[in-house]
């Protein structure tokens, strides 16, 4: 089982007036992670970031589906949240990026926060019809194919 960590820094913006984690904000935190995985030039350097889009792309990607579970309330943390990813579904177009958000590497206990799961759809930018997961994708991706997430409430 081989899954990406990365690292994911809190904002005060992040936080609601309960002091934790704002659910909406985790959407915004999931994405970051997902595009430091996915896409090229991230900071992260993974050997996943093999999506290039942006102006001038032949390719975007689209959100078919999210689904996320809360686990624990998340506070504020000094240091970055470690999200751990991996693809639970590699179809003929779209993708599954499963997610589990844990508090800080080496902070003990290791705290589970949450569990997502992100669907989406590689199209071609002039017309928006879904194009296929090349051959270069699905290579730089399979070492990171596990179960997809299965969440206590379908």
């Amino acid at each position: 089982m081989t899954r990406l960590h990365v690292a994911v820094p809190l904002r005060w913006s992040d936080l609601d007036a309960y002091a934790h984690v704002n659910n909406a904000r985790m959407f915004t935190l999931l994405e970051e992670a997902r595009i430091a995985a996915f896409w090229g030039g991230g900071s992260s350097g993974a050997p996943t970031a093999v999506l290039t889009t942006g102006p001038g792309a032949e390719s975007i990607t689209l959100i078919a589906g999210q689904q996320i579970e809360y686990r624990a309330q998340i506070p504020y943390h000094r240091e970055p949240l470690d999200v751990e990813m991996w693809i639970g579904k590699l179809g003929g177009a779209s993708l599954q990026v499963c997610y589990e958000v844990y508090s800080p590497a080496g902070e003990q206990p290791r705290t589970l926060y949450v569990r997502a799961a992100t669907t989406i759809v590689l199209a071609e930018r002039e017309s928006g019809a879904p194009r296929r997961i090349s051959d270069d994708e699905r290579v730089a991706w399979a070492p990171y194919i596990e179960e997809p997430l299965s969440f206590r409430q379908q």
